[in-house]
């Protein structure tokens, strides 16, 4: 089942477990933090806002979960990593439910920072979980797969609460999500084995700060903290705005068409575990900066007016952030030989972050300069994320990394 460190390799039994437990979390996460997306539209018509206060039912969800971040993980090392992850599903799921219930926008967006809050236990937890409990040869994709199971959840909340809105409304649709998220819940608690190779332990919380810092001063951590920041913020930008291009002339797609392209997702959902493996075997110096070009690729194709070219570049820049995520992401828990939970969510602060304000900043570009604003925008921070990727290509290796 395990190899003689106690580490898990693939294709083991609780190799299959902690894949399927993984997944389960990565789904209903990601399913509740974007079904709002496809969604701005129609907020921005029945509440009376513009598409970037429209934005804020997600960007306030990714906000709060990446400064909770910073305070979870290290509860995570008192209370053990499961427990942790498994009392975050459960609140989502369960605040997702109320959130569909609120009367007006301001109650909604409560309810919606809260429920960032309560699943910002899943993301740098599982991280860490896979960092420990993984062999070597499995990490690159566990992660993989893990990343696999976040772009899955982002596709079907996308597009189950495209398609349930057009047939009975956003409450309908986001209570439906809701549901699911609490079933994905129910089936991490039953699949995920235990830590073998941590023990929950006392935290002297006044050395905290000192964990945090610690990770600013590797030649490599920092970098990698910017490409979340950059890859992220542009990435959510891209799908924030394309739904309010669509629908309007001469394309004016559906809600149901809207989201029925999230499918491209499935892309995502590939590329994330190729990628990664690819990286395990070829070296994440040679796979990241080809995944970037790649995602840059995608967005220059979206400022064809072509519908076909348009959803062409939607689906090659999903296939180019998913794999460089993939490896960012897996690099980061093999560079931090130390305090993995606490480099994890640094990691994905700022990968949070750069959904929530540049997500939002893009909404100024669309309103000011429609999506060729959107795109110049976008392309800029992969351009500097491409730069990051090239500096990371010569950084000298640890010999734990």
């Amino acid at each position: 089942m395990q190899v003689s460190d106690g580490s898990i390799e693939i294709g083991t039994p609780a190799f299959r477990r902690t894949a399927l437990a993984l997944a389960a979390a990565g789904f209903s996460t990601f399913a509740v933090l974007y079904a709002v997306q496809p969604l701005l539209p129609v907020f921005a018509e029945e509440f009376g806002v513009g598409p970037a206060a429209s934005s804020l039912s997600l960007s306030l969800s990714t906000g709060l979960l990446a400064v909770a971040l910073l305070v979870v993980s290290p509860l995570s090392e008192v209370w053990g990593r499961k427990p942790v992850m498994v009392a975050s599903l459960f609140a989502s799921a369960l605040l997702t439910l109320v959130a569909a219930l609120m009367p007006t926008w301001h109650s909604f967006l409560v309810m919606r920072a809260l429920a960032g809050l309560a699943m910002s236990g899943v993301p740098a937890v599982a991280m860490a979980y896979l960092s420990e409990e993984m062999h070597g040869r499995a990490i690159g994709l566990a992660m993989g797969l893990l990343v696999s199971g976040n772009s899955l959840g982002g596709m079907a909340g996308r597009l189950i609460s495209g398609a349930l809105t057009d047939l009975y409304g956003w409450r309908a649709a986001l209570g439906v999500i809701g549901v699911l998220a609490l079933a994905a819940a129910f089936a991490f608690r039953l699949s995920l084995p235990a830590s073998s190779r941590f023990t929950p332990h006392p935290l002297p919380w006044r050395t905290v700060p000192g964990t945090f810092l610690g990770h600013f001063r590797d030649a490599g951590l920092p970098w990698l903290f910017a490409e979340a920041f950059l890859l992220m913020g542009g990435f959510v930008t891209l799908y924030n705005y394309i739904g309010f291009r669509l629908l309007a002339p001469p394309y004016s797609l559906s809600q149901t068409a809207i989201g029925a392209i999230f499918v491209v997702y499935l892309a995502g959902t590939a590329s994330s575990t190729t990628v990664g493996h690819a990286a395990g075997l070829f070296g994440r110096r040679k796979v990241l900066w080809l995944a970037i070009v790649v995602g840059l690729a995608g967005i220059a194709l979206t400022t064809a007016d072509s519908l076909i070219v348009i959803i062409a570049g939607i689906v090659v820049a999903t296939v180019g952030f998913f794999g460089a995520h993939s490896v960012a992401s897996s690099w980061v828990g093999r560079r931090a030989v130390r305090d993995r939970a606490q480099a994890s969510s640094i990691y994905l602060f700022m990968y949070y972050l750069g959904s929530s304000v540049l997500g939002t900043a893009g909404g100024w570009f669309f309103a000011h300069a429609g999506w060729p604003g959107v795109a110049g925008f976008v392309g800029a921070l992969y351009l500097v994320a491409l730069a990051v990727s090239l500096r990371l290509a010569v950084l000298a290796p640890r010999p734990e990394a």
